[in-house]
C-alpha cells in the first residue's frame, strides 16, 4: 500500500479527494436556502466540482432569483460576489464537458446575471451552442434563440440557421409553446410564404395547449405583430384565452397586450373593459415611478373622467423623477388621451427636455408628432430640437433613420431645410422603398407650403426634390414584378401621404396583379383602395368576386373592410346582391360578438349602399346594444367617439327616410333635423318664388308616413304644383379621384333631400370653375337653366 502511494502519488490525491458519485454534493447543494451558503459550498468544493454540479450552481442561483419580488432581487450582489466569479471560471473551463441542457441553461442564465455588453463565458457558450445545434430538440432550440434574442441577434446568420432548422423540422412539431418563442425570435428572418406556413400550424396546434397558459397566447400575438399580420382567427382566439385567465393578468401582462392589439389594431371591447376595471383597482396601490407610468400608458387612454384625473394629478407629483424613457412614455399617452392639462404637458415637456440630447432619431420624431397633437408652445424647446434634428441629418445614412428626421423637421413650428438637408436626402433616394419616399414628399410638400406663405428662396430646390422623388417612386412600382414585393410596399402607406402623381401607378400596379387578390388578402387590399378614394372597377370587381366565392374562408370581423370601398366609392359591382347578400348571410351568427362601434360602421356603410338588413338594424336598433355602445364609446379616443356617433345619427336618419316599415324611431332629432343645404328655395307652379318661411321644414319624418311617431315634421305644406328646392356646391372630396363620380354621402344625402320632397341640384366644381361658367353672366344663365328651366335664346 505505502509503495502504491510512492509510486502513483498524483492517482491517490484524486482518488482521496474526489467523490466517487457527485451525487451527495448536488443534494448537498440542494440543502442551501440562500446565495450565501451556495457560495460557501462553491468556495469549499471548487476543486472538485463537475460541469454538471456547476451548473446545477447556477440553476439553484437564478431559481432563488425568480423567487423574489421585483423588489427584493439582489442581481447585482450574486453578479459581483468573488464566488460567483469562481463559478464563471469553472464552467469557462468545463463548458465542453457539458451536455447540450446544461450548456444552453448555463448560457441563459449567465446573461441573466450579466452586467457587461462582452462576456468572454456568453462568447463561449453561444460558439459552442452553434456546433452543436442540429442535434438540440425544439424545445433547448427555443431557450437557444432567446439567448441570441437577448443580445440583438434577430438579423445574424446563427438566428437564420435555426430559422432553417425550424422550417425543416416543421412539419413533425408538436410542442407549440417551444414553437411560439421561437417564431417571435425568428420573425425578422423569415419569407412570407414561411409565415403562413407558421401561423396554420398555430392553429392546428393550438387547442393542445392548456387554455391557462396566457404566455403562449401572449407570445402569438407578439409574432403577429412582428410580421404586421393582423389574422382575426388566431387574434380572436388568444383573446379568449386572455379573457378565461383575467385573474393571472398582471400589471406587464395587461400593458402588452393592449400595445399588442393597438398595433395591430384589433379591437376587443370585452378585453378593453376588464382590463380598464384591473387597472383602475391598481391605481392606489402602485407608487414608484416605473409601475405608475406602465400604468398611466396603458389605462389613460381608455380610462373614464374620474380614473383620469387621478392619473394626471399623481404623475403630476413624480414627474420630475421620471427617467428620459418614461417621460417619452407618458407624453405619448397624454397625446392618445387627447390631454388639454397644460400644467403636466409642461411638466413633462421639461424633463424631456433636460434628456433631449439623448433621444435617438425615431424618439425625437414622436416626441414632435406628440407635441404637435397637444399644441405645446415652447419656443426654446422647439429652437434645441431643430438643432439636434438637423445635427442627426448631416451624419445620418440610414434611409429609414432619415425618414424619421426630415418628418419630424417638416413639423415644426418653422420647417425650414438648408442645401446640405436637401442634398442628403438625395443622396439616400436609390436606396428608399415606397414608404420612405412618399414620407419624404410629405414632408417636403410641408416645407413648400410653409416657403410659399413666407416667400422663401429655398421654394426651387424643394420643387426639385419633389421632382426626383416622383421620379424614383415611379421607376420603383414600375420595376416591381411580383405581387408579393408590391403589397409589402404599399399595404402601409398612409391615407394623407398618397401623392396625386402616383395613384394611377398604384392602382395600375394592382390590377396588373389582380388574379392574385384571395380571401387572405382581399380585405387588407379593399380598405387599401377605400383610402385610394380611386375608383377602379377591375379591383373591386375582382374583390367582389372573391368574397362571394371564397366567403367561408373569410373572418367574419373583416367582411365590413370589403364593403367599405364600395360604400365610399359609391360602386355596385354586376353581382351586387349576391356580393351583399353573401356577405351578410356570413355575418348573422356573429352580430351579437361585433365590437358595437364596428356594428355602427357596418351598418352606415351598407345604408350608403341602399342596402339594410333587418337584422342587422334590430342588432343596432335596441336598448341593450345602444348601452353596450355608450359604454365603448367612453373608452375610445374623442375623434373615434365622435366619428362613431356621427355614423350612427346618419344610419338613424337613412332608416327613418328609406325604410319607414321597419318602424325604427328618431332618437337622434337635433341631429336629423341638420340635413345641411348650400341654398333652398320653393317655387309655385309658374316658377316663381315663395316667401322663405312658409314652405321650410324641420326632419323627423318622412312626409305622410304610414305609421305614427313622436317626432312630426315641422311647418307648412306647399301650395298645390308647388316645389321645394335643394341647391349643392360639390368640392373635388365629393366625387372619385380620378373621375367625376360622385362618392356615396353625396349620393346618399341626394336620395335623402328627394325623400324628403326636394328637387335636388348638385352643381360640381368641375362646372361650375369650368371656363364655360368664366363670367358672371354665364353663371347666373347657367343657375337659370337648373333652378327654373330657363334657356337664354
Amino acid at each position: 500500500m505505502l509503495r502504491l502511494r510512492a509510486i502513483c502519488p498524483f492517482s491517490w490525491r484524486v482518488f482521496q479527494f474526489r467523490p466517487i458519485s457527485c451525487e451527495p454534493l448536488i443534494i448537498q447543494m440542494n440543502k442551501c436556502t440562500d446565495e450565501e451558503q451556495i457560495f460557501d459550498f462553491i468556495e469549499r468544493n471548487k476543486a472538485v466540482l463537475s460541469e454538471q454540479q456547476v451548473g446545477c450552481a447556477f440553476n439553484m442561483l437564478w431559481n432563488l432569483q425568480r423567487q423574489k419580488t421585483s423588489l427584493v432581487k439582489n442581481v447585482e450582489y450574486v453578479r459581483d460576489h468573488p464566488q460567483f466569479l469562481t463559478l464563471h471560471n469553472l464552467a469557462m473551463n468545463k463548458f465542453k464537458l457539458m451536455n447540450d441542457d446544461t450548456l444552453v441553461n448555463v448560457l441563459y442564465i449567465t446573461q441573466q446575471f450579466a452586467g457587461e455588453d462582452f462576456d468572454p463565458l456568453v462568447e463561449a457558450l453561444v460558439t459552442e451552442s452553434w456546433r452543436r445545434l442540429e442535434r438540440f430538440d425544439i424545445k433547448l432550440l427555443s431557450v437557444f434563440s432567446s439567448c441570441l434574442a437577448e443580445q440583438h441577434l434577430y438579423f445574424s446568420p446563427l438566428m437564420g440557421r435555426i430559422a432553417d432548422i425550424v422550417h425543416r423540422n416543421l412539419e413533425t412539431t408538436q410542442d407549440l409553446s417551444s414553437l411560439s418563442v421561437l417564431m417571435v425570435n425568428i420573425s425578422s428572418l423569415i419569407s412570407r410564404h414561411f409565415q403562413e406556413q407558421l401561423v396554420n400550424k398555430t392553429e392546428l396546434l393550438f387547442d393542445t395547449m392548456d387554455s391557462s397558459e396566457v404566455d403562449f397566447a401572449k407570445r402569438i400575438v407578439q409574432f403577429l405583430r412582428n410580421i404586421r399580420y393582423c389574422y382575426q382567427p388566431l387574434l380572436e382566439r388568444c383573446n379568449n384565452v386572455f379573457l378565461s385567465n383575467v385573474d393571472q393578468l398582471d400589471l406587464d401582462s395587461i400593458s402588452k397586450i393592449l400595445s399588442l392589439h393597438k398595433f395591430l389594431q384589433f379591437n376587443s371591447f370585452k378585453f378593453i373593459m376588464v382590463a380598464k376595471k384591473k387597472l383602475t383597482e391598481m391605481i392606489p396601490l402602485l407608487n414608484d415611478p416605473a409601475s405608475f407610468v406602465k400604468l398611466f400608458v396603458a389605462l389613460g387612454p381608455i380610462a373614464g373622467p374620474e380614473e383620469k384625473k387621478q392619473l394626471k394629478s399623481t404623475m403630476l407629483l413624480m414627474a420630475e423623477e421620471l427617467t428620459s424613457e418614461q417621460a417619452l412614455a407618458v407624453l405619448r399617452a397624454l397625446e392618445d388621451m387627447e390631454s388639454r392639462n397644460s400644467h403636466l404637458i409642461k411638466r413633462i415637456a421639461s424633463v424631456l427636455y433636460k434628456h433631449l440630447d439623448n433621444y435617438k432619431p425615431l424618439e425625437l420624431l414622436k416626441i414632435t408628432q406628440a407635441l404637435t397633437c397637444l399644441h405645446f408652445q415652447r419656443k426654446e424647446f422647439f429652437v434645441k430640437l431643430r438643432e439636434l434634428l438637423l445635427s442627426y441629418l448631416k451624419i445620418s445614412f440610414i434611409p429609414t433613420e432619415m425618414s424619421f428626421l426630415v418628418c419630424a423637421i417638416s413639423m415644426l413650428p418653422s420647417p425650414l431645410m438648408d442645401k446640405v438637408g436637401i442634398s442628403r436626402i438625395e443622396a439616400v433616394l436609390p436606396q428608399c422603398d415606397l414608404n420612405k419616399l412618399t414620407s419624404f414628399s410629405a414632408s417636403v410638400l410641408r416645407w413648400i407650403q410653409y416657403d410659399h406663405m413666407h416667400l422663401d428662396s429655398n421654394t426651387g430646390k424643394q420643387l426639385k426634390l419633389l421632382q426626383k422623388l416622383d421620379h424614383y417612386s415611379h421607376q420603383r412600382l414600375q420595376h416591381i414584378n411580383s405581387f408579393d414585393l408590391l403589397w409589402k410596399e404599399l399595404k402601409y402607406l398612409k391615407g394623407d401621404m398618397f401623392p396625386e402623381s402616383l395613384i394611377e401607378e398604384m392602382i395600375a400596379a394592382l390590377q396588373r396583379f389582380r388574379d392574385e387578390i384571395n380571401y387572405i388578402n382581399v380585405a387588407e387590399i379593399a380598405y387599401f383602395i377605400s383610402k385610394t378614394n380611386y375608383l377602379s372597377t377591375l379591383l373591386l370587381d375582382r374583390i367582389a368576386s372573391v368574397a362571394v366565392q371564397q366567403i367561408e374562408k373569410i373572418h367574419p370581423f373583416t367582411v365590413f373592410a370589403i364593403i367599405l370601398p364600395f360604400s365610399i366609392l359609391n360602386y355596385d359591382p354586376p353581382q351586387r346582391d349576391e356580393f351583399l347578400e353573401t356577405c351578410m348571410q356570413h355575418l348573422n351568427s356573429y352580430l351579437g360578438i361585433f365590437d358595437p362601434h364596428m356594428l355602427v360602421i357596418l351598418g352606415s356603410s351598407l345604408a350608403t349602399l341602399e342596402y339594410f338588413p333587418e337584422d342587422l338594424l334590430k342588432a343596432i336598433f335596441n336598448i341593450k346594444f345602444l348601452a353596450r355602445l355608450d359604454s365603448q364609446l367612453e373608452v375610445l379616443p374623442s375623434c373615434q367617439s365622435t366619428r362613431v356617433q356621427f355614423r350612427l345619427m346618419e344610419l338613424n336618419r337613412s332608416v327613418c327616410l328609406e325604410c319607414p316599415e321597419f318602424q325604427i324611431p328618431w332618437f337622434h332629432d337635433r341631429f336629423c333635423q341638420q340635413h345641411n343645404k348650400d341654398f333652398e328655395c320653393a317655387l309655385d307652379k309658374t316658377k316663381k318664388p315663395l316667401p322663405y318661411g312658409s314652405h321650410n321644414i324641420t326632419l323627423g319624418q318622412r312626409p305622410e308616413m304610414p305609421w305614427e311617431s313622436n317626432t312630426e315634421i315641422v311647418g307648412s305644406r306647399l301650395p298645390p304644383g308647388a316645389e321645394r328646392i335643394a341647391l349643392e356646391f360639390l368640392d373635388s372630396k365629393a366625387f372619385c379621384r380620378n373621375i367625376p363620380h360622385m362618392k356615396g354621402k353625396s349620393a346618399m344625402k341626394k336620395r335623402h333631400l328627394e325623400i324628403l320632397g326636394y328637387r335636388v341640384i348638385q352643381i360640381s366644381q368641375f362646372e361650375w370653375n369650368s371656363m364655360a361658367l368664366s363670367t358672371k353672366d354665364a353663371r347666373m344663365d347657367y343657375l337659370r337653366e337648373r333652378i327654373f328651366g330657363e334657356v337664354k335664346s
